[in-house]
């Protein structure tokens, strides 16, 4: 593709009559592109007041279905392109169709942006379109479980026993000091050297504590990506006999899901994005569902960007800590760690003794080893 055509297709259907002159002719490919570029992008020339003009016998937007569009997007543009459109067309122009209707639904390629949408409209999504929603569903979260599951378990697992060794030889569990220790009578006065003789492992314990963790996660409007990944989380943690997990999700109402805590996909396909938030509400909740405040440990998942009164919250909150029960707030629960919430709140909350913070999945589970060791 030259790059006058490049220059069109970034610029749109108003610059064609300038670059016809600098000999800027679209090649049949690149009207293609234009067109499929002008369905989703022309939009934004609507949203200003001006008409769609239509061209006698051009390949005009308009002869476009969303369903040959997708097609065609996907088959003109690379990969890195289609979910960039993709996801301006759902986040931008609100072209919902693509998750609604099941023959565009089922060439959409699964990934969390996809989910995200999925998990926004769960409640119009209905028969045919349902089945294919939990398809995806399930493959995107295996996705991102098969990411996150070696390393959260390996942390969450077992822990070094500082006082026993192994004769197992795994090179992250070598004892330097002891093997110091243990060799200086083989030193070397002549040569000035260690001899070592034998080498000393720590063994690997087994954490079998009986912690119970809470996980109490937002699920406004917001809060999708955390929703997610609180998910996988709580499947991660629920295979680990060491825990009993228990997961609530709440807007202005609280729903118990730790009957689905091991199933992070049927827990994301009852999950309804949207609406308000009551954050004391679900705390409260929470605070009877703690059967030994020593051993619980209660993660909320939140924007903290509370729609009750902040008064109530803060209560809610300093008398689970004056019950000695381990407090985190998480502003964020996903891969990149971007935090967007209320400072204010999460401040006088910190104060109360619930710790802030803005973790990743891996991040969380070493601070919970260091919680609860």
């Amino acid at each position: 593709m030259s790059k006058l055509d490049r220059w069109r297709l970034v610029l749109g259907k108003y610059a064609d009559q300038r670059l016809h002159g600098l000999g800027g002719n679209l090649s049949d490919t690149s009207r293609r592109m234009d067109a499929a570029l002008e369905f989703l992008y022309g939009r934004e020339y609507q949203g200003r007041g001006l008409r769609s003009e239509l061209g006698p016998g051009s390949l005009d937007p308009s002869q476009l279905t969303l369903v040959t569009w997708l097609g065609e997007v996907r088959e003109l543009f690379p990969n890195d392109t289609v979910e960039v459109i993709e996801k301006h067309a759902l986040d931008r122009y609100g072209l919902t169709e693509l998750v609604t209707d099941p023959k565009t639904l089922e060439r959409l390629e699964p990934n969390q942006q996809l989910l995200r949408m999925l998990l926004t409209l769960r409640g119009h999504l209905k028969g045919e379109v349902l089945h294919l929603a939990r398809r995806i569903v399930k493959q995107v979260v295996d996705e991102i479980r098969d990411k996150l599951e070696s390393e959260v378990r390996q942390a969450l697992a077992g822990r070094l026993n500082r006082f026993r060794h192994s004769p197992m030889a795994i090179a992250q569990n070598f004892d330097a000091p002891g093997t110091v220790r243990r060799n200086l009578k083989h030193y070397d006065p002549e040569r000035q050297k260690l001899v070592i003789e034998q080498l000393r492992f720590f063994e690997r314990n087994t954490r079998r504590l009986p912690w119970d963790i809470i996980l109490c996660v937002d699920q406004s409007g917001s809060m999708a990506d955390s929703v997610i990944h609180s998910a996988v989380m709580a499947g991660i943690l629920a295979g680990l006999p060491a825990f009993r997990v228990k997961l609530v999700v709440f807007d202005t109402s609280v729903v118990d899901l730790s009957e689905h805590a091991d199933d992070p996909v049927e827990m994301l396909m009852r999950v309804q994005l949207g609406g308000g938030t009551d954050i004391a509400q679900a705390v409260r909740y929470c605070a009877q569902l703690v059967e030994n405040p020593h051993r619980t440990v209660l993660v909320l998942v939140t924007d903290f960007c509370e729609g009750a009164q902040p008064g109530e919250l803060v209560r809610a909150v300093k008398k689970l800590a004056e019950a000695r029960v381990k407090l985190l707030g998480l502003a964020a629960l996903d891969g990149q760690s971007h935090p967007v919430y209320d400072r204010q709140m999460a401040e006088r909350l910190a104060a109360c003794g619930m710790e802030i913070a803005a973790l990743t999945p891996q991040r969380l589970a070493h601070w919970l080893v260091k919680v609860i060791s």
